[in-house]
């Protein structure tokens, strides 16, 4: 089946969504999303941040769809043809769903855990408005544990569902979820239970923003601090594939990897995440991939002392002279 994304055209499976063909051509014409998760089985449709225009329906049918339509939901047809970045209308709805997601979010950022890596500073910086017109008072919510190792700051969170649908698919008991309905929903646990068992630490990794945090890393560094790098253990309860990130030569967390839409690869176990802070416990792979917009890349770019001698050997060759060594 053909679809043209932005002017690309690509071919793709049938049952491929509008998302996932655009991901398949590559982050230029690919949404943002904030609830939509790969891994996780009918994740997407909450959020709306991947809104877009479907200019022509299919060969068959080429009339246009009416209204913008979430990308993650909406399968491709033969013939079809989307815009994304491309349409003003699109560009111009997507601030005001960033809008709606920040109505009750907090500044928490110098504060919180999650800024550097946070989706939502992403998504606001990238896609939204450099104003609000909310004026009104915020939804507040007290922090409450919910697990001997998780803090969960409800004020913070977007409702993406995505930490109720880890624990949902890949944990042997869920005992947290959304509470109420409209406006007063929460996410919580059921009559106080705590979230306790092998992989309940997943649901820190998949959270977009700092609404879930891990207790053993509060306060303790900036990501943009530390230096992550990918490494690996023998382990029997999961792929032992993780994120270690160091501070010097002292492990100050672990976490999943992940890919270049920020999704966990392979989910892992709280043995791996929590038991293992010394760097003798993994075997080191090398510097994890970070994307150079990330404030995470700062002065960790690879190969740089090697290009940094490599212009000065060029410069020397051809008798240049800096500046400050001028007469």
């Amino acid at each position: 089946m053909k679809v043209t994304i932005d002017g690309i055209e690509i071919d793709v499976p049938k049952g491929t969504t509008i998302l996932q063909a655009a991901r398949m051509i590559g982050p230029e014409v690919a949404p943002p999303a904030m609830c939509y998760y790969t891994k996780l089985k009918t994740s997407g449709g909450y959020c709306r941040t991947c809104i877009v225009k479907v200019t022509a329906g299919s060969t068959a049918n080429p009339t246009p769809m009416p209204k913008p339509v979430a990308s993650c939901r909406t399968e491709v047809m033969d013939g079809m043809v989307v815009q994304n970045f491309t349409s003003p209308e699109i560009i111009e709805a997507r601030k005001g769903v960033v809008e709606f997601l920040l109505i009750n979010h907090p500044l928490d950022c110098p504060v919180c855990d999650q800024a550097g890596e946070c989706k939502l500073q992403d998504l606001g910086f990238e896609n939204g408005s450099s104003k609000t017109r909310y004026e009104f008072k915020r939804r507040e919510y007290e922090m409450i544990d919910i697990g001997d190792k998780i803090k969960l700051h409800m004020t913070r969170c977007i409702l993406c569902y995505r930490c109720v649908k880890t624990a949902e698919q890949i944990t042997d008991g869920r005992v947290h979820g959304v509470m109420h309905r409209g406006d007063a929903s929460e996410i919580s646990t059921y009559i106080e239970k705590i979230v306790d068992n092998d992989f309940s630490g997943n649901v820190i990794d998949v959270c977009p923003v700092g609404a879930l945090t891990d207790k053993t890393f509060r306060f303790k560094q900036r990501v943009w601090f530390t230096k992550p790098v990918d490494a690996h253990r023998n382990c029997e309860k999961c792929c032992g594939k993780t994120r270690v990130w160091l501070k010097g030569e002292e492990v100050v967390r672990v976490t999943a990897r992940k890919d270049q839409w920020d999704e966990v690869e392979e989910f892992i176990c709280n043995t791996c995440r929590y038991d293992h802070k010394k760097k003798s416990d993994w075997v080191i792979e090398g510097p994890s991939p970070i994307h150079r917009s990330s404030v995470i890349s700062q002065n960790h770019y690879q190969h740089l002392n090697e290009l940094k001698t490599r212009v000065l050997k060029e410069q020397k060759a051809l008798g240049f002279i800096p500046f400050d060594k001028r007469p």
